[in-house]
């Protein structure tokens, strides 16, 4: 039985199909690849009625009216998922319609093909050819809505007359080369339909087979394939955080940081591992497709509650809170910025951990922030996700899948940390894995975190390498540079011609890039006794060990060095380790209680309100109110955190929340939650956490606010305003005394 049909298709339909949502055109291979050249000569195959090959589409299975998740405007979900021919119908679409495409960097931009009637000659249209009146400069005009034939015609002959005679043949060969181009819709492309039944490791092999053994579909794609047909909303989202995270913040709430730039698949592996626990995307896509294994094909509620699923987690994937408080956790760990990263996904992986203990398990966030840099630090250094790293990360979600509560999940992955990270990993692996001259080594990597951690100065400087090692300053020369301890140009005089003996890791130490120079190719004999004799003992002793140097090292063979200095940097390395997981190796202690916080009044992290919206005087609801409670949250955040009490009077006096004339405290909840997004930034609602307890027979709102993760501003009118707090009142900051404190505050 055959497993595909074959069509004629004139571009007229496909492009009505691409509008009415029942062809989707998401990114299965890539984005939009194609240089605008090729858009051209696709024209120009096109007009001349040369065969442009045929188009491979899927069923996707979604005939009789299935539920889309999300809010496209499409008026159906698409029944057919394009396999090969994206770039030629994404280009007649994007230039017939005058549509943006989305570049491989996730930059929106519109192809103009020009089009020269008299010559037949199509171009790219540049600033040249935009004033060359003998071309038409975008031919996307000529199938506008409001286009009119005949008086384009007219109008573009009239202005090319203006710069060159013609003759009544030219005129009649630019009116029908005009219409010929006019006509192009209807030409009529072979589509090959794949049948709905086809599983994806079939398409996956026609794809390769049909394209010369090229390029290769991966599983990540058909699930963003899936996600296109069936939640549109969710795979956007996912490009569009991945477009912000690679640009430079303007000053908005943004995903951009130094540490990593995500592809959508990349946050595709994040969404999944939280929703569904799985890292085998195989695995996924089948179940997102809602298979059902004992009557065959698919099932519309299965698929629908896994998509459901995936709709939650991607809530908490994208929530820029949950994203940059959990890479404060590389930078807990001592690393810095992407120039010491050595694999992405790692750090995917690692993320998906860290909202399972959030999420999931309901861990404290500080508490999770330590011990994901401690298996962040472990699985970095040993290439833990290098290898089969879906097998590997499949293995330790079930390691950590339905465990009684958060306390034995922070034990799990203390464990898997501990069974890495054993005696003979520090002496023999460790040692081992330093042996080499790769740039990008994870041992190297964690040797420089572990310098960072251990607050090292760079070698024979003052300078702390944390202070030197800024991924935002880009300068001509980078502040830190790595020194060949034994200059190249002396091993060489010395007979040692391999770069990769020369550039081991072991020879190499940071140090300021003018002291780099000023070394230049000088035996270690002759520049380092006169630093060495700078140093004092103290200082002497410190940076040998930070730095991993043998007593009088200058002095040792090459090799024997390499060989002593790698023990001694393993060693460095399980100092930082230790350091780290010294850290906070104790539960953080519980939160005071209300009767506590009364009794010890309110102070530089306690404030009591009488009310939230209610003024007591009047009996009304007063935007003063609001303002005040706004005002000790925002307070709170700015400085190191405290605790509101509302039903408190000043004086300590419990009052309780009648006053304020909530129907139930559910309403009440909800308003303060409006309240925070609304006036301070719904980034900041992770930071304030709200519950209601009793007190002296009455219930009293207890609002305990966490260290905010950037400046907290209040709006109020057109105004934003700044407060902080300070001893045990809440005061405004203005002008230059804003932007020092939050330069002290938040860097």
């Amino acid at each position: 039985m055959p497993i595909f049909t074959t069509s004629n298709v004139p571009i007229l339909s496909l492009i009505e199909d691409i509008d009415m949502g029942k062809i989707g055109l998401p990114e299965l291979q890539r984005p939009f690849v194609w240089p605008n050249k090729n858009v051209r000569d696709l024209f120009d195959s096109l007009y001349r009625g040369y065969p442009a090959g045929f188009l491979l589409f899927w069923k996707t299975g979604s005939e009789g009216g299935l539920k889309n998740i999300g809010t496209d405007a499409k008026q159906s979900v698409p029944e057919l998922a394009i396999v090969d021919g994206q770039q030629r119908l994404t280009s007649l679409y994007a230039v017939i319609k005058g549509a943006e495409v989305l570049r491989a960097n996730f930059k929106k931009e519109r192809i103009q093909i020009a089009f020269n009637p008299l010559s037949g000659r199509f171009d790219v249209a540049d600033a040249a050819i935009k004033k060359d009146r003998a071309f038409i400069p975008d031919i996307s005009v000529l199938w506008a809505a409001d286009f009119k034939a005949s008086a384009f015609r007219k109008a573009f002959i009239k202005q090319l007359k203006e710069i060159r005679e013609l003759s009544e043949e030219d005129e009649e060969e630019i009116e029908g080369a005009i219409d010929e181009l006019l006509n192009l819709p209807k030409y009529n492309f072979v589509a090959l339909t794949l049948a709905s039944s086809v599983d994806e490791e079939t398409i996956a092999e026609v794809f390769v087979r049909i394209n010369g053994k090229g390029k290769a579909l991966k599983q990540a794609d058909f699930i963003m394939t899936l996600m296109s047909v069936f939640w549109e909303e969710g795979r956007i989202e996912l490009e569009d955080f991945a477009l912000k995270a690679a640009m430079p913040s303007d000053g908005q709430s943004s995903p951009f940081n130094h540490f990593l730039k995500p592809a959508p698949d990349q946050m595709l592996r994040a969404t999944v591992g939280l929703a569904l626990k799985r890292a085998r995307l195989e695995n996924v896509y089948g179940a997102l497709r809602g298979r059902d294994a004992s009557k065959g094909g698919d099932n519309p509620e299965k698929r629908d509650a896994q998509f459901a699923l995936m709709r939650e987690a991607q809530k908490a994937v994208l929530n820029l809170a949950n994203w940059h408080h959990f890479l404060d956790t590389l930078k807990l760990a001592g690393y810095r910025g992407q120039k010491m990263i050595s694999s992405e996904t790692a750090i995917i992986y690692c993320y998906v951990l860290y909202l399972i203990g959030i999420r999931d398990y309901g861990i404290d966030r500080t508490l999770i922030r330590q011990v994901i840099a401690e298996f962040y630090f472990m699985a970095s250094m040993t290439g833990r996700y290098t290898n089969s790293p879906e097998t590997r990360f499949e293995a330790d979600l079930s390691k950590v899948r339905d465990l009684a509560n958060g306390a034995a999940f922070v034990a799990r992955l203390r464990e898997i940390c501990a069974t890495t990270l054993t005696g003979d990993y520090w002496d023999i692996e460790l040692p081992s894995q330093l042996a080499t001259s790769a740039a990008r080594s994870p041992s190297l990597f964690a040797y420089q975190a572990a310098l960072i951690k251990l607050d090292a100065p760079a070698l024979f400087s003052p300078m702390k390498l944390a202070a030197m090692v800024d991924p935002a300053i880009k300068g001509s020369k980078a502040a830190l540079e790595q020194h060949h301890l034994f200059p190249r140009g002396f091993l060489e005089d010395q007979g040692v011609k391999d770069l990769k003996v020369i550039n081991q890791i072991a020879n190499f130490a940071p140090v300021e890039w003018p002291a780099n120079i000023k070394i230049g190719k000088q035996a270690p004999a002759n520049y380092v006794p006169a630093l060495d004799a700078a140093m004092s003992a103290a200082e002497r002793e410190r940076v040998y060990k930070l730095h991993a140097l043998p007593p009088l090292w200058w002095d040792m063979a090459y090799e024997e060095f390499l060989v002593s200095r790698r023990l001694r940097m393993a060693q460095v390395v399980k100092e930082a380790w230790e350091t780290l997981i010294g850290d906070t190796k104790t539960e953080p202690e519980a939160p005071p209680s209300v009767a506590e916080l009364i009794a010890g009044g309110e102070t530089g992290a306690t404030e009591f309100k009488s009310t939230l919206r209610t003024n007591l005087h009047t009996g009304q609801h007063d935007e003063k109110m609001h303002l005040s409670a706004l005002k000790t949250i925002a307070g709170f955040l700015n400085a190191q955190g405290g605790t509101l009490l509302v039903g408190v009077s000043d004086d300590g006096e419990v009052l309780g929340l009648s006053a304020d004339g909530f129907a139930n405290e559910d309403k009440m909840g909800l308003h303060l939650v409006n309240l925070v997004k609304d006036r301070i930034g719904d980034v900041f609602l992770p930071y304030v956490h709200q519950h209601f307890e009793d007190q002296d027979g009455e219930r009293v709102l207890t609002i305990r606010c966490e260290k905010g993760p950037k400046a907290a501003f209040v709006k109020d009118g057109g105004q934003q305003r700044f407060f902080v707090r300070g001893g045990n009142a809440t005061t405004e900051l203005s002008g230059n005394s804003v932007m020092d404190f939050v330069k002290q505050r938040f860097g």
